[in-house]
């Protein structure tokens, strides 16, 4: 266990360059407020309404972060990989507030947490720790307005194709959970797909999509945007 440990530690050092700076009163009182967790795949970590009191420090796994409507429609913001900030989280931290919205374990995951009076204080009393909260946040509100545009402007056909491209060339996912990253219904997206494969794009299996040809996927993307 002491050797697990061990190896939990380094690993969240190496991730999380900051914590491994800590003045020595900072580093203990962290190393004794640190949570060691290990998740199963497709534990819902956090819900619309509960209370958020930790802040996650991903070192093996991910996070999908969505967002669902009252008509039970849902839309991948985005995923929480090692080194990684929920900013969801952070905001809710910060603000005292409930979380608004979902948070499932993709893979088995392996985490620390840390409470949200050791994280207030930490932020407080260690600039270098500030600073790498405001940089990741940063750099995920610039992917979350992307994606607000992407859902805004863009047509679903481009979107999907962009989607597949970027996740293939072999995805392992239902119709529905595709449906789900891109905040649509599964039925258009089934169609959209059926489409792609008539034109040999991609092969479609039970659970599968297989990307045959992105170049064509993309390049339908940027005749359908002229």
């Amino acid at each position: 266990m002491r050797h697990l440990l061990g190896l939990d530690i380094d690993r969240l050092r190496q991730l999380f360059p900051t914590l491994a700076d800590l003045p020595p009163p900072l580093a203990r009182e962290l190393h004794g407020r640190l949570h060691w967790l290990r998740i199963p795949a497709g534990t819902c970590l956090f819900d619309t309404g509960t209370p958020c009191q930790d802040l996650p420090l991903v070192l093996e796994g991910s996070i999908r972060v969505s967002k669902r409507s009252k008509s039970g429609r849902e839309i991948g913001l985005y995923r929480v990989l090692p080194g990684e900030i929920c900013i969801v989280t952070l905001s809710c931290l910060l603000g005292g507030n409930d979380y608004p919205a979902t948070g499932v374990a993709v893979e088995p995951l392996r985490l620390a947490t840390l409470p949200r009076p050791t994280f207030l204080h930490l932020l407080e009393a260690h600039s270098p720790f500030r600073q790498m909260l405001f940089d990741l946040y940063g750099e995920r509100i610039a992917d979350l307005m992307q994606l607000v545009e992407e859902v805004a402007f863009h047509r679903l056909d481009e979107r999907l194709a962009t989607w597949l491209v970027e996740n293939g060339p072999h995805i392992r996912l239902s119709h529905q959970a595709i449906a789900q990253e891109l905040g649509s219904v599964r039925e258009i997206v089934s169609r959209l797909l059926k489409q792609f494969e008539e034109s040999g794009w991609v092969r479609l299996a039970r659970g599968q999509v297989e990307v045959l040809d992105p170049v064509a996927l993309l390049d339908a993307r940027v005749r359908s945007l002229a």
